[in-house]
């Protein structure tokens, strides 16, 4: 009985095989990663392993991580603070500014940074400024932080606005003063938000290729980037890989080791105080000015220095080629879209309708992906391809492929939450009229999906517009898209040929950036 029981429960077989797909897709890519890696002898790979620059190109990646960590901190937490605990005025207005850096992805940055300085940059030609470029490190650090700050400053907004201001009065009346109600009641609770976001940036940070190649920084990323071009020996490549691999995996448990167990919930009766509003008069205009700055640099700088190349002219040739380059990048990225919302759907589906330890491992899968840095993923799929699938290596489908398995977390989201939002009894009820499990699904549940799948495709579509890594690795011979032709002329400190590809990313990434807004102003 238990086990026909649970066999019962058992999702369809329609919505489970797509789920498994993408857990067997998303793990033997990895599995030829190691096997690539073991394939020389014992010896060789403990020379590869243990030689002292892995040791630099931990340290970098490391330094790197924890200094945007600190840096993207000091930008979020004040925002997060003035735009949900004060009546600063224009309050949706900063709030946009605080998100619209993710319009620029962290190589456009990079790319503006580099030609703002120099003899001939920005700066010198306009008000007669010389300042070096910047590069290596510090380059690195402002490049990445700049972008991803909002992603923390998000997190902590909504954890602001969450608060419980009942426990911060009680601290109050106890004679506590602000500083030490903010460090031992605020704080704390903020924990989950401070993770979340962290997590995010600590990923991108590790994973990120772009910047640091632009800024000549070497991190795990960048020296796998340089093996795979240059020497292109597969067995330390590989191990490389792996050791990128390992960093992840270790933040990913370190996050999940330090969120077991908080809960800040109410225990006791009553509802939850709302938050009061800080008001700050006078020093509404040492906040403008702190906006201001973040803005200037984040936002106005950057494409002040995009127009700017743009203005110096643009050789014929690189007109003719920015059309080919969006033609490539539409052509990836929609199919890209389409196909992570077909794994999507019943991931989702089966996570919420049929909660299992099984749903549970294969949901995971899904974020395995997005967890893996990009290159690290890349050189997986190159090695699967040439091993077992040697027709798919270098063509658009296995890019396609790549790009929805790696952004698959990012259609689950809005389809999770539209699930959840449906309720299972119209399902149910059309299943007592006598129509098939599926036939109830796609009548009653799916048409109340549809904004959710919208939203989903809409974020894969974005991202994968965006993506380096992944497009520089996997994309066929002669198929250039925006990214790589951002990347490819500001290498070469062509930054006038880079700045029509890039003016084309920022204007698909604003796209990005309002379908963030609106769902954030959506659940506010």
């Amino acid at each position: 009985m238990g086990l026909a029981k649970n066999i019962q429960k058992l999702p369809p077989w329609y919505f489970l095989f797509p789920a498994i797909f993408v857990g067997i897709s998303v793990t033997l890519p990895l599995v030829y990663l190691v096997f690539r890696a073991v394939d020389g002898d014992w010896q060789q790979s403990y020379e590869l392993i243990f030689r002292q620059r892995n040791l630099t190109l931990l340290y970098n990646t490391l330094a790197l991580t924890g200094g945007v960590l600190v840096t993207t901190t000091f930008l979020a937490f004040p925002y997060a603070w003035l735009t949900s605990r004060t009546d600063i005025p224009g309050n949706k207005l900063i709030t946009l500014l605080g998100v619209m850096p993710l319009a620029i992805p962290g190589y456009v940055l990079a790319y503006s940074l580099l030609g703002l300085g120099g003899t001939n940059g920005t700066l010198a030609q306009l008000f007669g400024i010389i300042i070096d470029r910047p590069s290596g490190y510090w380059g690195s650090l402002l490049a990445i932080s700049l972008y991803t700050f909002p992603y923390l400053f998000l997190n902590l907004r909504t954890g602001f606005i969450g608060l419980d201001t009942s426990t911060e009065e009680a601290a109050r009346s106890l004679g506590l003063s602000s500083f030490k109600i903010l460090l031992k009641v605020t704080l704390p609770q903020l924990k989950p938000s401070f993770y979340a976001g962290m997590l995010i940036i600590g990923l991108y940070v590790i994973g990120d290729f772009g910047a640091v190649s632009l800024m000549r920084f070497e991190t795990f990323s960048y020296a796998l980037f340089l093996q795979y071009e240059s020497a292109f020996d597969r067995v330390y490549a590989a191990w490389i890989a792996l050791m990128l691999l390992t960093l992840t995996g270790t933040i990913l448990i370190g996050e999940y080791k330090l969120l077991k167990g908080l809960s800040f919930y109410r225990t006791g009766t009553g509802t939850a105080r709302k938050t009061k509003v800080l008001k700050l008069g006078h020093w509404k205009w040492a906040a403008f000015i702190f906006v201001f700055l973040v803005t200037l640099i984040a936002i106005i700088i950057p494409v002040i220095t995009i127009l700017f190349w743009m203005a110096q002219g643009v050789d014929p040739i690189v007109w003719n080629t920015l059309g080919h380059s969006v033609r490539s990048s539409v052509m990836a990225s929609a199919p890209a879209a389409v196909l992570a919302i077909f794994f999507a759907l019943p991931l989702a589906y089966i996570s919420i309708r049929y909660p299992s330890r099984l749903s549970s491992i294969l949901q995971r899968f899904a974020y395995l992906g997005y967890a893996t840095p990009p290159l690290a993923l890349a050189l997986a799929f190159i090695f699967f391809s040439l091993s077992a699938v040697p027709f798919l290596y270098q063509s658009l489908g296995l890019l396609v492929f790549a790009y929805a398995l790696h952004f698959l977390a990012e259609s689950m989201g809005p389809i999770r939450s539209a699930l959840y939002q449906a309720p299972p009894r119209i399902e149910e009820a059309a299943r007592s009229l006598g129509y098939s499990r599926f036939k109830a699904f796609w009548l009653t549940t799916f048409p109340l999906l549809k904004s959710g799948i919208i939203a989903g495709a809409a974020f894969v579509f974005l991202s994968a517009m965006k993506e380096l890594p992944i497009t520089f690795i996997l994309s066929p011979i002669g198929f250039e898209t925006l990214a790589v032709n951002v990347w490819s002329f500001s290498a070469e400190a062509m930054f006038a040929e880079a700045a029509p590809f890039a003016l084309c990313i920022l204007f698909f990434s604003i796209l990005f950036v309002y379908l963030l807004f609106a769902r954030e102003w959506k659940r506010a």
